[in-house]
């Protein structure tokens, strides 16, 4: 039986100009459902749906998949970019299911228009389907809506319960005991609601305040402040951060002093991040030359935790897209664990819920293949409304199980990271 028809690609038509600085491009994003990624005061704020690219619930790699479509779709494309930094031209915003088997699809999303800001410019992009974009919209802006009233979410327990979790890292320790696996990383949910009509933007401006060093992200209906790069591809030059090894800030600088130290001299932690930096340099050393990362980590410091950190800086050498890298680093040893067949099997064991986009890539791609991914962690994903109007959602934390690690300090490791979003919602 011959195999289904191709959909067409379709003819973008994209325009990008520079515009007058626009201080908050958040605004101009949608209440109910913002597009939006920022760092460190950069920032792309989508509006509207040009193109929206799906890979299929189930499919056995959704990054590759998408990788392979979206080449052929920047290239049919007619881009008239008169900016030039990265973010602009044709750009997709893109999340994906953690685990392929998962219910929840992995999506790209080319905005109808972006408004970015990079390094004291501004631009304003224009994408139209076969039509040319009208000269006398080229730097038009979409409408920028005030920011409805505050809101706070009601929280509960998920599917896994305190106990539940302590039982289930059990578990993972007696499999590492029996060598099955040397690390695995377990997750547990809250679930709760968000009231009708909630402005979104008001818990994406939260997480901007509270963590600005952070990828702050709105996609697809999943919101959070991942401080984990997965990678980034600028001009043939690759980047990644691996944090592995998680202790809570000090109530004091003497305690938050000691709790940095603890964590650089604790083997376990150390033995975590291990993998996790050896995943990640395995995945990318195909793609790449001159490859390099410290042999030892640093502490990064977050608002709520310290974190070992090492980064990653390669130079792409295949002509793979950051996509293609995320199908090739995705999951990585940091969200999974190693060896990471086996560890995604006892996820899917040990969990009694589909992660869905949790730990998954969050980010966006440019019609080169350059763009920026992170992990997506301290996030929430809203659903669609209930039959009240309410928006229900789910927020995850996890943490990475190895041999020496103990339930009741990892189920305290969770609730640190739940910290950010949960604040965020109240």
């Amino acid at each position: 039986m011959p195999s289904p028809a191709s959909p067409p690609i379709p003819r973008l038509r994209v325009v990008t100009r520079e515009i007058a600085t626009v201080d908050d491009v958040l605004a101009h994003s949608a209440a109910t459902d913002p597009l939006f990624w920022s760092r460190r005061g950069d920032a792309l704020a989508g509006f509207g749906v040009a193109l929206r690219l799906e890979a299929a619930a189930g499919a056995l790699t959704p990054a590759a998949e998408l990788a392979v479509r979206w080449r052929a779709v920047a290239a049919a494309a007619d881009i008239d970019d008169a900016v030039g930094i990265p973010g602009t031209g044709l750009v997709a915003f893109g999340s994906f299911a953690f685990d392929p088997s998962s219910a929840h699809a992995s999506v790209l999303t080319v905005p109808a228009t972006l408004v970015g800001r990079r390094g004291g410019r501004t631009w304003v992009t224009h994408v139209r389907v076969d039509d040319p974009v009208p000269a006398e919209d080229a730097t038009a802006l979409p409408p920028a809506t005030p920011y409805g009233p505050h809101w706070s979410a009601t929280l509960g327990p998920g599917r896994m319960s305190a106990q539940g979790y302590q039982d289930a890292v059990r578990a993972a320790l007696a499999a590492i005991a029996r060598h099955d696996v040397e690390k695995v990383v377990l997750a547990r949910d809250v679930v709760g609601t968000a009231p009708s009509g909630a402005d979104l933007r008001r818990l994406v401006r939260a997480l901007l305040s509270g963590y600005p060093d952070c990828w702050v992200f709105a996609v697809d209906g999943l919101i959070g402040a991942s401080p984990e790069t997965l990678v980034t591809a600028s001009h043939g030059t690759v980047t990644a951060r691996v944090l592995a090894g998680t202790i809570a800030r000090g109530a004091d600088a003497d305690a938050d002093t000691a709790a940095s130290l603890f964590l650089s001299d604790s083997g376990k932690d150390q033995d975590e991040h291990r993998f996790a930096v050896q995943s990640v340099l395995d995945a990318l050393r195909p793609h790449t030359s001159a490859l390099a990362a410290a042999e030892q980590p640093f502490t990064l410091r977050l608002p709520n935790v310290w974190h070992l950190a090492t980064d990653v800086e390669g130079e792409l050498d295949d002509g793979s897209s950051s996509l293609d890298l995320v199908a090739a680093l995705h999951p990585t040893a940091a969200v999974a664990g190693t060896p990471t067949p086996a560890a995604m099997a006892m996820i899917r064991r040990l969990e009694p819920f589909d992660r869905g986009r949790y730990a998954g890539a969050v980010g966006w791609i440019d019609a080169s293949g350059d763009g920026e991914w992170a992990i997506a962690l301290r996030c929430a994903q809203f659903d669609l409304p209930d039959a009240n109007g309410a928006l229900p959602l789910t927020a995850y934390a996890g943490a990475g199980i190895v041999a020496g690690s103990d339930p009741e300090t990892e189920l305290l490791e969770t609730r640190v990271k739940f910290r950010p979003i949960v604040e965020a919602l109240a």
